[in-house]
């Protein structure tokens, strides 16, 4: 009975601390994306153990003490804090409003903290996307400082940052981390070949970015980041519409089984009977991303793109008819059809905590083709004909991009490298037409003649090797150096003979160039720092540029030097921050576009300019409900060194370059009812010049947009009405040889929309 007893207590001792511990098992996930979070810290309150999540966001924690609770925090969210529970914890971490705190990719290909990456860097989140509600990109990018972008209507677009509003090669736009399009072939509406719908998030870098991205970076660069498949089920379906014509309707799910993640994406838009004539459009764009986990050190991500658009195409307004709104169009057959398609698959190999490599490898096959509005010339002697083409520009891309990063165990120093190959084959065929005039001028019908104005094919090979070294050689400064040597080859082989509008003879061209960037930035404490920042950028002349309408290529590459200093500070206990940038970037070579004296066109490189600026962000909710920003940009853009037929302009203003540019933005989400979301928006823009000789200004615009959203249980509603006062305003305003031409902005329109999230829940 003794020896009984003594075995029974003998169990008991050793049994204790099984009964004593905890074992909690869970998942992290973002709360908006419903991603899986990798590296949360996970504490308990009272026996002070932790851990970190894993790969795909779970975690495994034993706890001896029972009234523990488990604080979650990770860099860019609002920490939280759990009771301690032995089944399955979900947790739904939220983004935190601060942007200090955030985490970025584009400005090192590799995730890091804003705050100790020298550059002018911004990131819209998946919050301002999902409350936005953007029918077109500009509603999202004009928040960022520094930034304009232009909406011509239907999606059509181009851009200005750093730069004066224009359509040349001057920035880069990249679909995590691949640019969308091959160097040597941009169109400045590339964004049409954006699906909106399947953002997690964009991230803006200002200011040339050619030391990791290669040529075109000059302006900046826009990575716009997909989403990742979900940790656990979510699907969403949304309508919407307008009362100018405007229709849309979305759709998207997401879960992962075992180790594949699925995510899907698409929408289909239409605008009917805008408030312009011939200005239909319809657009279909699906995204596909499969994750897969072999283990928690070995990803592999694959998507799929897939954009198929088509517009109406009609230009500006004249002054008499953009004046008196007098809204229609001299064109009626005009369009612009955009088919494109991405593929892309990227193997994550983590060796161990010191390196890891990237291995991406891509596919692009893209087709634009137009009947364009701005090819029509009239004939002088038969007011009753004019002519014009229509053409197709495609290409496809075969490419390869291969990254390693390494941590040195000294310094927190580390080395990203990594080559890149892109072999691009392209094609461009233009056909001379005829077209019927009516007595009153518009544009009727027309006809094709045969005759071909442009037949050509270039195989493009774009080489690179890249690296960028990070140190920190004292313990609150960081130091950041990259170089990168591109090597653009061009073989064109003309179709066509001699003499023709295209007459080229086949020959070979080739661009290189070393792009360096040196960078510091430095912790001053108490959430404040600053920045400095040296980089070069450079932009090889395009294909169009370089070859259509030429008899002899003789343009060579745009070069620039860009110094800048910024700096950012957290306020009020961090309820408020605002960080600023100032920058001056020098232009050598700039590609212009030339008026000649028989009244064609033609690239030139044109002598200097120069381009300084400040940008600045200020945010602060003084309570939680409420949140106020503004984003400023004071700039200057000068021609140093410019001629254009025999007149000089070395002293003047860029045309259509303001001086001034603001957003801001007031949103409000009343704590007494959850759920509902009240925002309010000013666009500012100021005066500019028409022209190089600075003759005549646009007066500039204000713009008010207001937007209302309810969430209750999964079913969202929104209201937004876009431009308020119904301001009669230009998008952007130039004047030429035949007179002034204004982009009209949309009179004040109502968008509603309904939408409904199936699955998951924030808990």
């Amino acid at each position: 009975m003794r020896s009984l007893l003594l075995y029974a207590m003998s169990l008991l001792v050793l049994c204790q601390p099984a009964f004593g511990q905890t074992i909690t098992k869970g998942q992290v996930i973002d709360a908006l994306t419903k991603e899986p979070l990798y590296g949360v810290t996970i504490r308990t309150t009272q026996s002070k153990t932790g851990t970190i999540t894993g790969a795909d966001g779970t975690f495994n924690l034993p706890a001896t003490v029972v009234s523990d609770s488990l604080v979650f925090s990770y860099i860019g969210y609002d920490a939280q804090k759990k009771p301690l529970k032995k089944d399955g914890l979900l947790v739904q971490l939220q983004p935190s409003a601060n942007q200090l705190g955030q985490v970025v990719v584009s400005a090192s290909r590799d995730a890091a903290l804003r705050t100790e990456t020298p550059v002018a860097i911004s990131a819209i989140s998946k919050e301002v996307l999902l409350e936005t509600k953007v029918v077109s990109l500009e509603q999202v990018l004009n928040k960022v400082s520094g930034v304009y972008m232009v909406n011509l209507g239907n999606e059509q677009h181009t851009m200005a940052i750093r730069q004066p509003i224009g359509y040349k090669s001057l920035f880069l736009y990249l679909e995590d981390g691949i640019p969308i399009r091959t160097t040597g072939n941009f169109n400045h509406n590339a964004l049409i070949e954006i699906n909106m719908g399947a953002l997690r998030n964009i991230e803006v870098i200002r200011g040339p970015a050619s030391s990791l991205y290669g040529s075109e970076a000059i302006g900046g660069a826009i990575n716009f980041i997909t989403q990742a498949p979900a940790r656990i089920f979510t699907a969403r379906l949304q309508a919407e519409g307008s009362d100018k014509g405007y229709r849309r309707t979305d759709f998207s799910a997401s879960n992962t089984i075992g180790k594949m993640g699925i995510y899907v994406s698409g929408y289909y838009a239409a605008q009917r009977n805008g408030i312009i004539e011939h200005s239909d459009f319809d657009k279909l764009a699906l995204t596909l991303r499969a994750d897969y986990t072999f283990n928690p050190s070995t990803k592999l991500i694959s998507s799929a793109s897939f954009i198929d658009y088509q517009t109406d195409q009609t230009g500006g307004l004249d002054s008499t008819r953009f004046y008196s709104k007098e809204y229609s169009s001299l064109h009626t057959f005009t369009y612009r059809k955009v088919n494109a398609l991405r593929l892309r698959t990227t193997l994550e190999q983590n060796w161990n905590e010191q390196q890891s490599t990237q291995v991406t490898a891509f596919y692009r096959n893209n087709a634009i083709g137009q009947n364009p509005f701005y090819a029509i010339k009239n004939i002088k002697d038969n007011p009753l004909k004019a002519k014009g083409e229509i053409n197709e520009d495609a290409f496809q891309s075969f490419g390869l991009i291969a990254q390693h990063k390494i941590r040195f165990p000294f310094l927190n120093a580390q080395l990203i490298s990594g080559l890149s190959a892109d072999y691009s084959p392209a094609t461009y065929k233009a056909e001379l037409i005829d077209i019927d005039r009516s007595e009153t001028g518009k544009y009727t019908n027309y006809s094709q003649t045969g005759t071909l104005l442009t037949n050509y094919k270039v195989d493009l090979l774009n080489t690179a090797a890249y690296s960028q070294f990070e140190i920190n050689p004292l313990e609150r400064l960081k130091a950041v150096a990259a170089l990168r040597y591109d090597r653009l080859d061009f073989t064109f082989d003309n179709h066509l003979e001699p003499g023709a509008f295209t007459g080229t003879p086949d020959e070979k061209n080739g661009f290189k160039s070393l792009t360096p960037k040196l960078g510091l930035t430095y912790d001053l404490g108490r959430d404040m720092g600053a920045y400095s920042n040296y980089s070069v950028g450079f932009t090889p002349p395009q294909i169009t540029e370089l070859y259509r309408g030429v008899q002899v290529p003789t343009l060579k590459p745009a070069n620039y030097n860009n110094y800048e200093l910024g700096g950012w500070i957290s306020f009020a206990d961090t309820k408020g921050y605002l960080d600023v940038s100032v920058y001056q970037l020098d232009g050598r070579n700039e590609i212009v576009s030339v008026k000649l004296e028989d009244g064609s066109y033609e690239n030139q490189n044109a002598g200097k300019t120069r381009h300084r600026g400040v940008e600045y962000t200020l945010k602060y909710a003084p309570v939680e409900s409420l949140t106020f920003r503004f984003s400023g940009t004071n700039a200057k853009h000068t021609y140093i060194e410019y001629t254009e037929k025999g007149a000089e302009f070395g002293g003047k203003e860029m045309a259509t370059a303001p001086r001034f540019i603001s957003n801001t933005e007031v949103n409000f989400k009343p704590t007494t009812i959850k759920g509902l979301r009240l925002g309010l928006e000013w666009q500012h823009m100021s005066n500019y010049y028409l022209d190089a000789a600075n003759s005549e200004k646009y007066a500039g615009y204000n713009l008010l947009n207001a937007r209302v959203g309810y969430t209750l249980s999964g079913l969202e509603l929104w209201i937004n009405l876009l431009n308020v006062t119904n301001e009669l305003y230009a998008t952007t305003a130039d004047k030429n040889a035949w007179g002034k031409s204004y982009r009209q902005g949309a009179p004040r329109t109502l968008h509603l929309g309904l939408g409904y999230t199936f699955g998951a829940r924030t808990k």
